[in-house]
């Protein structure tokens, strides 16, 4: 699948020759990109925007003066955005084993310099489709509640009782209103979370956790 056209890869590295070298790259490939000197400022110019509502991952360079690429994916995990922008380590030799230990904390993957541009540009798109297939669950997720917010709390009551797999009857006995009653809420929860069963709603539900 072709990377989403407002896509952009961050890469934050403290060589001026890498940096150019990887946003020659990814210009020569289609790709958005940013460039940073330091982790410093990237986070800094992470902290002035909105958080990233397209595609994106950060190619993040080890060790670098000041805070470390460790340090600012420590910070990433903290805030809750490393699984929207995924992260590629760039790594020198001596530092695969802790770019390993990263990857295992939920960083997406580790290239060793030298890289291959293929097999880099690869993990970049993968990342990118990672990156849009989190912010597509999100949205989901915004869409779901604000579909929430619009029930009733005697819809609420219902929809409870419906996902517990209680019949009408049921509802109706514990909620102490009529069968016909429970049928129009029942049927309004339904409209308003856009289901047509029982099943669909609970795994609709199950989804916000």
């Amino acid at each position: 699948m072709e990377p989403s056209p407002d896509a952009t890869v961050f890469i934050v590295d403290d060589d001026a020759g890498v940096r150019d070298a990887l946003a020659w790259l990814l210009r020569s490939r289609h790709l958005l990109s940013e460039v940073f000197e330091s982790a410093e400022q990237f986070d800094a110019a992470l902290r002035s925007r909105p958080a990233p509502n397209h595609p994106c991952c950060l190619l993040l360079d080890v060790r670098m003066p000041g805070m470390s690429g460790l340090a600012l994916f420590d910070q990433l995990i903290e805030r809750g955005l490393q699984a929207a922008m995924p992260v590629i380590f760039l790594t020198g030799h001596a530092d695969v084993p802790t770019a390993v230990e990263a990857v295992k904390r939920g960083a997406f993957d580790f290239c060793e310099k030298p890289f291959s541009d293929n097999a880099l540009v690869d993990r970049i798109e993968q990342a990118l489709q990672r990156s849009a297939e989190v912010l597509a669950q999100h949205r989901q997720h915004r869409g779901l509640q604000v579909r929430l917010t619009e029930l009733t709390e005697r819809e609420r009551d219902v929809m409870r009782l419906v996902v517990e797999g209680l019949p009408n009857k049921l509802i109706a006995d514990q909620l102490d209103i009529s069968v016909r009653t429970v049928e129009v809420h029942r049927s309004r929860v339904f409209d308003k979370m856009n289901v047509k069963s029982a099943v669909e709603l609970a795994n609709l539900l199950r989804s916000l956790g």
